[in-house]
């Protein structure tokens, strides 16, 4: 394995295998929130699963991009910038796109939806979530502190969403599963889904300005 000269090889191996890990532990949630989405009537907990599963095809991506930019043969400095600008552009686009599925759905159930149904496994599920991402959050806060890398920095912002999302979407399941007759579940529920809607699009819009800046960067020193 070819080393960057920023990063020694440890630092590119313990960052590798953070990338992978969190992609492996991830893969499981788009199945099971899909499950407990369909057998549920929760708003928060359809959108819940859309933005799993966006996000997880941006954690393969940044896995991908990540070894590619530090296999043997390691891309000159303009692709590996534009590469790593597409795992960027992966998670600002994964979490803009979950952010307007999100709010579509919030909208058009706003006269019609009345939650109920089993929300017991989806909030287990976006309970361990929180713990998890929060996890990964730190961790890579810390790694992207020790030594800075674009994609190691975009998974950390991706992560710190993921773990605010969880947190709103447990509070939601939450209120559903103690009072799902009561008038303001449906208010909670409804709203949990805007709030996390725009709180990705806000983040999204971030980041993809800034990786999209980064990217031009290239182009404009060979013009």
């Amino acid at each position: 394995m070819a080393v960057s000269a920023d990063l020694s090889e440890e630092q590119v191996v313990r960052r590798e295998k953070t990338l992978l890990t969190a992609l492996l532990l991830s893969a499981p949630g788009p199945l099971i929130t899909g499950y407990a989405a369909f057998s549920s009537h929760s708003t928060t907990q359809l959108a819940d699963f859309i933005r799993r599963t966006m996000e997880l095809a941006a954690m393969a991506l940044a896995w991908w991009v990540f070894r590619q930019v530090h296999r043997s043969s390691l891309p000159a400095a303009g692709d590996q910038a534009r590469l790593e600008g597409a795992a960027g552009l992966g998670a600002a686009g994964a979490m803009l796109c979950s952010g307007m599925v999100m709010l579509a759905i919030a909208v058009s159930r706003l006269s019609t939806f009345s939650p109920g149904g089993k929300v017991t496994l989806g909030l287990v599920i976006a309970f361990l979530g929180l713990l998890t991402n929060a996890w990964f959050w730190r961790r890579y806060a810390a790694l992207a502190s020790e030594q800075y890398s674009s994609v190691i920095a975009a998974q950390q912002i991706l992560y710190r969403a993921k773990a605010s999302v969880d947190l709103c979407v447990v509070a939601a399941l939450a209120a559903v599963a103690i009072a799902p007759d009561h008038p303001a579940t449906r208010f909670v529920d409804l709203s949990g889904s805007a709030i996390v809607a725009a709180y990705l699009l806000w983040n999204g819009l971030r980041m993809a300005q800034s990786h999209l800046v980064v990217l031009r960067k290239p182009n404009q020193g060979t013009g």
